[in-house]
């Protein structure tokens, strides 16, 4: 066990934690080669490992599940020798599906310069991948197809394409002469442009079509945060696929109450603070390249939690060291500046924020003296707050994220600031901006002050918190079809 924990961060896992595979003598293993489960395993005590043509696939998956990267890096480069015109197309959709990103950007930019010959050899094999396509491409694909089968339009019936094309590209659609005439394209098309323009009815549209495909779904990451050692410096990435929590990086110092947001696939670290002191850094992680980048600071120190809405970042509310902020600053990722904007209309702290349908939500928090059950919305094309309907609670602390045109509010605390533990939520709340009005939803299986949330594929998350004895190092799934946790 020794052994292979030191190479695999999946075995790592398994006999450190606190699982029951951790205590077995025998481990039944699913879903895996057991041919290639062996040739890992003899890798783990010699560091051999011989790479044939027609086990590759099988050896790479299982090092993928296993989580190890040295065997993943060989093997993806040994495919990438491989590449030819009658397999790049299967090794593209092999690599999407394993999520070995720098195999499938070598073996799709292969396709697209081998375009010709690719089409020649192996349409069973284009008709085949529609279903796997990862949406930045759905769009090229589509036009690169399409010029090359008009008229057949088995091709174009491949109804997993519609849905999660851009809504752009579905109005070109509409009258493309592959699809104008046909009935079935244009009921097909119609349907995925309402699940574009209805996002609150999604729940309802729900089909094998409108399932998130596993290349788009995309990685949790927590960041830092408290802990029992007041003060976590770690950063973790959860694999949806393997359904198993890495350590992906470190941060450059503790930091609490501060904010994350995402921008290119890079995390931003902002503001917070670290004991007494109060901070107004910025610093961006690479998770590819595992590299901090210092940015420029805030004008405000400030604990609190920042959002991305249509590109730049906001730095909403949250407190100096002295007092509770109603103030807003905005980072331009082009300019990398921060400039101030319009100031919400009460100063909030432990507030959370969303962004939803062009418009940035402050929800609840604290203002000094109790908690709020207040939000407000900010219009970037105004540059004004404007307010909402209230929650049915009151709630600091509170986790909010977005789901099919809703936003959800989870968790939190009621309770007056000299004991913020004496009352904390396992409230789940639902904001319908159609409609402005709040609805009660299924609650958490348990109280989750200072949680963080987030969608990831069709689910809502809530991950970590507090529940007024120890800090949480759980994690549980909403699903808005069933309403459960």
């Amino acid at each position: 066990r020794l052994v292979l924990s030191s190479v695999s961060d999946y075995f790592a896992a398994m006999f450190t934690s606190d699982v029951c595979e951790a205590k077995q003598e025998e481990i039944k293993m699913e879903g895996i080669d057991p041919n290639a489960l062996w040739d890992l395993v003899q890798f783990a005590y010699t560091g051999c490992l011989e790479l044939k043509e027609d086990t590759i696939e099988n050896l790479l998956a299982a090092a993928c599940l296993l989580q190890l990267p040295q065997v993943v890096e060989v093997c993806c480069h040994f495919l990438m020798k491989l590449l030819h015109p009658s397999n790049c197309l299967g090794i593209r959709a092999f690599a999407d599906a394993q999520g070995c990103t720098e195999l499938m950007k070598v073996a799709h930019n292969y396709t697209m310069v081998r375009q010709k010959s690719i089409v020649g050899r192996s349409r069973e094999v284009m008709l085949l991948l529609y279903p796997a396509l990862v949406k930045p491409h759905l769009e090229c694909c589509f036009h690169f197809c399409a010029s090359h089968y008009k008229g057949d339009m088995e091709l174009q019936e491949q109804d997993v394409l519609f849905t999660y094309c851009h809504s752009q590209i579905l109005a070109d659609l509409e009258n493309h002469a592959l699809f104008k005439d046909d009935l079935e394209c244009q009921k097909l098309i119609l349907e995925a442009m309402k699940y574009h323009l209805l996002p609150e009815r999604r729940t309802l549209m729900q089909s094998p079509r409108t399932k998130p495909r596993k290349s788009t779904v995309g990685t949790l990451y927590a960041v830092g945060g408290m802990d029992n050692n007041k003060g976590a410096t770690t950063i973790e990435k959860y694999d949806l696929r393997t359904n198993i929590w890495i350590q992906a990086g470190v941060m450059n110092g503790r930091r609490l109450q501060f904010g994350v947001a995402v921008i290119d696939d890079k995390l931003f670290v902002i503001g917070g603070r670290d004991g007494l002191k109060t901070l107004n850094t910025v610093e961006c992680y690479n998770p590819k390249t595992k590299a901090w980048t210092v940015l420029p600071p805030m004008s405000t120190h400030r604990h609190g939690l920042v959002t991305v809405l249509e590109g730049p970042i906001y730095a909403v509310g949250g407190h100096d060291g002295w007092s509770y902020l109603n103030t807003v600053e905005r980072w331009d990722p082009q300019s990398q500046q921060w400039t101030f904007v319009a100031s919400m209309s009460i100063a909030r702290s432990t507030v959370g924020v969303a962004a939803l349908n062009g418009k940035l939500y402050s929800v609840g928090g604290r203002d000094g003296s109790s908690c709020l059950s207040s939000m407000e919305y900010y219009d970037p094309h105004t540059n004004k707050w404007n307010m909402c309907a209230p929650m049915c609670k009151r709630r600091g602390g509170v986790g909010v994220a977005t789901c099919d045109g809703f936003l959800y509010a989870v968790g939190g605390h009621d309770a007056p600031a000299s004991n913020h533990c004496s009352r904390l939520l396992d409230y789940v709340e639902r904001y319908d901006p159609k409609t402005d009005t709040w609805t009660m939803v299924a609650p958490l299986s348990m109280p989750r002050d200072a949680v963080g949330v987030c969608l990831l594929g069709d689910k809502l998350y809530a991950v970590g918190g507090y529940d007024g004895q120890s800090y949480l190092n759980t994690m549980e799934a909403y699903d808005p079809q069933t309403n459960e946790w």
